[in-house]
């Protein structure tokens, strides 16, 4: 017979936010809310692409902040989704939004087929693995010429009426943004999300314990699949384009660096770094081609300065600040 958990494990918060986060979360949302109101046209898109790939960022949080185990190959998983989007609506005629679910179940299938292949290994060699099959899946998009184009890529038929406006969309983005990032924070502090916790500080502690880890692992993934297949039905309608650079190893890496740079294991921290790295490809490459070096240049500072993020940090900061108090 297991022991209970709680008395297992060091206590977490599961409680509901405090009022001073509730303050700061009002404030965001009322700055989301009325940033269309201040952007040109074009900054709304990158403003709205920076919330799809939020999403993608802190489904990669699920695994590598709060279960140990950090992926390679979620780029992968968001590209699949897309595909199946535009396949369906494009070369199939199909509706948009029951390609969007369409794509959201193949992404959700493959994070399964993933998991049962990568939820024995740990560290580097789940690192590996990860990386492995999203090659897999990139080398069968780019030669799958009848289905996936090949490396012309399939063009979609546009956004519906009501969404091609920029502001339009954007409020779209993030009328669903909202309500994932509450549903995968309820997840992470749920008695679920606990277990992730226990394995990710002692996955031999939590067997001992009688806990079914390896199921644990397998519900987390497909978990972070699911959400990174949101992310990629949101980017079809987006982009209105994909190819096999959408799944290919450098969408992983971008996807991770993202959480990394907010900080792992924070969730909102995705936004944060999704924010940072956005920016600064699209600020940076206007006044040089070589910002993939300032951009390196910018994350080794971070892994140096602020290991732990930057709301990692900012955490730790405040946490000082009350103590001096």
């Amino acid at each position: 017979m297991s022991t209970p958990l709680v008395s297992a494990l060091p206590p977490v918060d599961r409680a509901a936010p405090t009022k001073r986060v509730l303050v700061w979360l009002c404030i965001v949302l009322a700055a989301l809310l009325a940033l269309p109101l201040l952007l040109p046209g074009y900054q709304i898109s990158i403003a709205t692409q920076i919330l799809i790939f939020s999403i993608l960022a802190m489904s990669i949080d699920i695994l590598a902040g709060f279960v140990g185990r950090t992926p390679l190959g979620h780029g992968a998983i968001f590209g699949v989704s897309t595909y199946v989007v535009i396949y369906w609506t494009a070369s199939l005629g199909g509706s948009l939004w029951v390609g969007m679910g369409l794509g959201i179940l193949a992404a959700t299938l493959l994070a399964a087929v993933f998991a049962l292949l990568a939820i024995r290994t740990s560290g580097v060699y789940f690192l590996l693995l990860t990386l492995a099959l999203g090659m897999i899946v990139w080398g069968v998009c780019l030669r799958s010429t009848g289905i996936t184009g090949g490396e012309n890529g399939l063009r979609g038929i546009g956004r519906p009426g009501f969404l091609v406006d920029h502001v339009h969309f954007y409020y779209a983005i993030l009328l669903v943004t909202v309500p994932v990032t509450w549903i995968i924070w309820r997840f992470v502090h749920s008695p679920f999300g606990l277990t992730m916790r226990g394995i990710r500080e002692s996955e031999s502690r939590m067997r001992s314990l009688g806990y079914n880890v390896p199921l644990h692992l397998f519900l987390a993934f497909v978990a972070s699949g699911f959400v990174a297949g949101i992310a990629g039905a949101l980017y079809a309608v987006f982009n209105d384009f994909v190819s096999p650079s959408t799944v290919q190893l450098s969408q992983s890496v971008s996807a991770l660096l993202m959480a990394i740079t907010g900080g792992v294991g924070t969730l909102f921290g995705a936004f944060v770094g999704a924010t940072a790295i956005i920016l600064l490809e699209n600020v940076v490459s206007v006044f040089t081609a070589r910002w993939p070096s300032v951009l390196g240049l910018t994350f080794v500072l971070i892994m140096i300065f602020a290991p732990e993020g930057i709301v990692g940090r900012a955490r730790i900061l405040l946490a000082k600040r009350r103590r001096r108090s």
